[in-house]
């Protein structure tokens, strides 16, 4: 997907809120070995190895657009690399960390994606993630009732993205299932206040979005976006709005 890390930063101090609580689940030790999964613009890869003292920290993405932020954080223990996920599964490093926050939820059946990730951890390793769960908000929900009505239906061949994200209850038995030693999985509502509807429209513009329009044709994005904008107008009147933004959290440690 094309992503602009311009839209996407306009809520960074909300959208980094979970980075954090995640980093905080994570054990430091000499030496780790680790990568982040979908870094993004590297901003906070750089507080990953920061937070990892000593540790050698690689980030992948497959967004040109968001990597080209990134080159300004390298160093002899920090790098980037534009690869896709599923790519780094295959070439099949091995890892002391490995870490992602809010980038697995665009790849499909995370039981085998969870079991994948797995193998690729050395003895001790840590398992760290972070996926949104607001797939049953009006926000995500209408999103797809909304690309399931004509025009846009035919436009997208009755295609309407299915989020992949499991249960909490779920990840944890994935976790029990491989041999965790350590198994933490929660769900917590981050709590957003927006200006409005349009600051609503903004965020999920930046991200849930984005693959609607991709595979519109160039006539419908306008319609498609303008229809979805007068249906949160009408949903979220008046001024603040509240946005509450439910995400899963987990940290799962393999071995001694």
């Amino acid at each position: 997907m094309t992503w602009n890390p311009d839209i996407y930063n306009k809520f960074k101090t909300e959208r980094y809120a979970p980075f954090y609580d995640l980093l905080n689940l994570c054990h430091t030790k000499p030496g780790i070995k680790g990568i982040d999964l979908g870094c993004g613009t590297g901003e906070l890869t750089q507080k990953l190895a920061e937070y990892l003292t000593g540790a050698e920290i690689t980030g992948i993405d497959s967004s040109k657009e968001m990597l080209n932020k990134a080159s300004a954080f390298e160093n002899n223990r920090l790098k980037f690399f534009i690869r896709p996920i599923q790519d780094q599964i295959t070439e099949g490093t091995r890892w002391d960390l490995i870490f992602s926050n809010a980038a697995l939820q665009w790849i499909d059946d995370h039981d085998r994606l969870i079991k994948d990730l797995i193998l690729l951890l050395n003895k001790g390793g840590q398992l760290a993630i972070q996926v949104p769960s607001n797939h049953d908000h009006f926000t995500h929900v209408f999103l797809k009732e909304l690309a399931l009505r004509e025009p846009y239906k035919s436009a997208l061949s009755g295609w309407a993205r299915n989020s992949p994200v499991l249960t909490i209850n779920e990840y944890a038995n994935i976790f029990f299932q491989n041999g965790a030693t350590e198994n933490i999985v929660f769900e917590k509502v981050y709590a957003h206040i927006l200006k409005n509807s349009d600051e609503m429209f903004d965020w999920v513009s930046g991200t849930a979005l984005i693959p609607y329009l991709e595979r519109l044709p160039a006539d419908s994005k306008e319609h498609f976006k303008n229809d979805y904008r007068k249906e949160l107008a009408d949903r979220f009147k008046g001024s603040p709005v509240f946005y509450p933004f439910k995400r899963i959290l987990m940290k799962a440690s393999f071995g001694q």
